[in-house]
C-alpha cells in the first residue's frame, strides 16, 4: 500500500475538514445585512432571495437594515463580522463606487470581502414630470444642447448609482445637466411630480407606481433590453446609445476569511434560488432580471465597476453627500 507524504496528509485533512464544515453548515440563522432602509429595492431583493435560501437551507435567513454613510456602515459591519458564513451582505453598486467616492478609502472590497453570488439587475430609468416639453431622450438632448446646464435632474444622492448613470449618459450624449442630490429616491420623485425639478433618475422599481398613475413619464430605461414593467419605453440603446447600459446590480458578499467550502455552498444555494419561479417572478415584478453565474464573474464585475466609477468620480469631481 502506498503511503501518503506528510504534505499530502495535511492537504487531505484540510479538504476533509472543509467538507465536514460545509456539511454541518448552517446550524443557526443566517443574517443578510442591507445598507438601505426597509422597503427599498435592495431590501425587497434581499428578502426575496432570503426566503428562498431559508427554504432550501433549513434555517431562517434574517434581513438586517443598516442604512447610513452611503452603505459604508453596513459594509464595515460585515467586514468585521465573524467569517463563519452567518453574516452576509446584499451589496449593490455603492460597494464598488464608494472606494473612489470616499476619501480616505473606507474599505477595499476586493481584499476585505469575498464575492459569493451575483443575484440580479434592475435598470436605472430617466423619468420626467408629464408637463415637460420633451417626450423622449432625443428631445431631451436637443433641449439640453440648446441651453447647457439648464435642465436639472434629481437623484437619490451624490455618488448614488442613478447619479453616476446620468453623469455617464450626459458625457456620452455631449450634454450638461444640473444635478440636484436628494437623500433617497422618494423625495427626488416627489419634487419631480411637484414640478420643482423636471427629471429624476432612479431605479425602475421606485418609478413604477408613479408611471402607472400618470404622475411621471419614463423617457428611457438604461438597460440592454426593454424592461418587463415598461414594455413600451425604449431602451437607451434604442434612443441612439448602443452599448450604453446602467443598472443597479445586487449580489451577496461575505467576510474575506469565510471558509471556501461555505462560500461554495452559499453560491450553489443562491444559484438554485435564482432558478426558482418565485425569485424570477419577483425580480421581474420589480423591473429586473436574475443573473446566474460564477462567483468569479461577480468578483470581476466588482473589479470592473470599481475602475469605471473611479474614472468617473475623478473626471466629474463627484463628492459624497
Amino acid at each position: 500500500m502506498k503511503l501518503l507524504s506528510p504534505w499530502s496528509c495535511v492537504l487531505w485533512m484540510c479538504l476533509a475538514a472543509g467538507q465536514a464544515l460545509a456539511q454541518a453548515y448552517p446550524n443557526k440563522p443566517i443574517k443578510v445585512v442591507v445598507g438601505y432602509a426597509a422597503g427599498g429595492a435592495v431590501d425587497v431583493v434581499a428578502r426575496t432571495i432570503g426566503q428562498s435560501l431559508s427554504a432550501s437551507m433549513g434555517q431562517p435567513v434574517l434581513v438586517e437594515n443598516k442604512p447610513g454613510a452611503g452603505t459604508n456602515i453596513a459594509v464595515k459591519s460585515v467586514i468585521s463580522a465573524e467569517p463563519d458564513g452567518y453574516t452576509l451582505m446584499l451589496a449593490a453598486n455603492a460597494l464598488a463606487a464608494n472606494m473612489a467616492l470616499y476619501q480616505p478609502m473606507p474599505f477595499d472590497a476586493e481584499r476585505d470581502l469575498v464575492a459569493v453570488s451575483l443575484i440580479g439587475r434592475v435598470p436605472v430609468v430617466i423619468a420626467a414630470n408629464p408637463n415637460v416639453p420633451y417626450a423622449n431622450v432625443k428631445q431631451l438632448i436637443d433641449a439640453a444642447k440648446g441651453k447647457p446646464n439648464s435642465i436639472a435632474f434629481g437623484s437619490p444622492g451624490n455618488g448614488s448609482t442613478p447619479h453616476m448613470a446620468i453623469e455617464l449618459f450626459a458625457r456620452a450624449a455631449g450634454i450638461d445637466l444640473q444635478h440636484v442630490p436628494y437623500r433617497g429616491g422618494s423625495p427626488a420623485i416627489t419634487d419631480t411630480i411637484g414640478g420643482q425639478i423636471p427629471l429624476v433618475a432612479v431605479n425602475a422599481l421606485e418609478v413604477l407606481p408613479h408611471a402607472k398613475s400618470g404622475k411621471l413619464k419614463v423617457l428611457a430605461v438604461l438597460s440592454p433590453n426593454r424592461s418587463p414593467i415598461f414594455p413600451d419605453v425604449p431602451t437607451i440603446a434604442e434612443s441612439g446609445f448602443a452599448g450604453f447600459e446602467a443598472s443597479v446590480w445586487y449580489g451577496l458578499v461575505a467576510p474575506s476569511a469565510t471558509p471556501k467550502a461555505i462560500v461554495a455552498k452559499l453560491h450553489d444555494e443562491a444559484q438554485k434560488a435564482l432558478q426558482t419561479k418565485e425569485v424570477r417572478e419577483r425580480m421581474s415584478a420589480v423591473g429586473g432580471e436574475v443573473v446566474p453565474g460564477s462567483a468569479e464573474m461577480f468578483a470581476n464585475l466588482i473589479r470592473s465597476e470599481r475602475q469605471r466609477y473611479a474614472k468617473l468620480v475623478k473626471e466629474a469631481n463627484i463628492q459624497p453627500d
